[in-house]
């Protein structure tokens, strides 16, 4: 079964299939269907810039990874790390999430109106976007290629725990799973759970254990001795 986001993508559709502890929230608003004129201007720059070998394509990898994977969810990490020390902060997240990580500095990059859904014990939240790539830049860096996938766009509402299980995270058949529908007007971030063993833990030791993919609800934050 793939336990990797890339591996994922390989896999074939399953067949369609809704279970009753399923839930999609998804709203009647407009998608970015098509890049816009900016975007289609900045990629037919790059690859003019990459063909006249002005341009490193493995550097501008490079640059895209370290948006990708380190500083965009570094951002995200530390509003869930201060989530959890801090209930008065908690609490200001869920009710206003825009509001709570300018509190931190992070504003603007598709964040201007971000709702933070907390994982509990008995229900787990997914984030999706089911017509491009809606994404809070801000707080989560740029979108993984996965998650602009056909396959994970389509599977992750018709079969979210089917998805899950494949990225490796199998939820007990008690548990709730919540699937919400990003839009060009409404953005989302996971807020996990805190994993069990790490009530001794400085806010910037539980920082360095939330993942991207923990705010996207693909995976769990895991206590540092997993």
């Amino acid at each position: 079964m793939p336990t990797d986001p890339r591996d994922f993508l390989t896999a074939a559709v399953t067949a369609a299939g809704v279970t009753a502890t399923n839930n999609v929230h998804v709203q009647d608003h407009s998608h970015q269907a098509v890049p816009s004129d900016v975007a289609l201007r900045v990629k037919s720059l790059e690859s003019l810039l990459i063909e006249k070998g002005l341009v490193d394509p493995a550097a501008l990898d490079a640059i895209v990874d370290l948006m990708e994977h380190k500083v965009g969810p570094r951002n995200g990490a530390r509003v869930v790390a201060r989530a959890w020390v801090d209930p008065a902060y908690k609490e200001r997240l869920l009710k206003s999430g825009t509001a709570s990580v300018a509190e931190l500095g992070y504003s603007g990059w598709q964040a201007e109106d971000l709702q933070v859904l907390e994982n509990t014990p008995k229900v787990h939240n997914l984030i999706v976007c089911t017509l491009c790539s809606c994404y809070p830049w801000a707080v989560l860096g740029l979108p993984p290629v996965w998650y602009k996938s056909a396959p994970y766009r389509s599977r992750a509402v018709i079969d979210p725990r089917g998805v899950l299980r494949e990225l490796g995270t199998e939820l007990p058949e008690d548990v709730e799973v919540r699937v919400w529908d990003s839009t060009a007007e409404q953005r989302y971030m996971v807020l996990p759970e805190r994993p069990a063993g790490t009530e001794a833990l400085s806010e910037e030791a539980l920082a360095a254990l939330v993942t991207r993919d923990a705010m996207i609800g693909v995976a769990k934050v895991m206590s540092p001795q997993t």
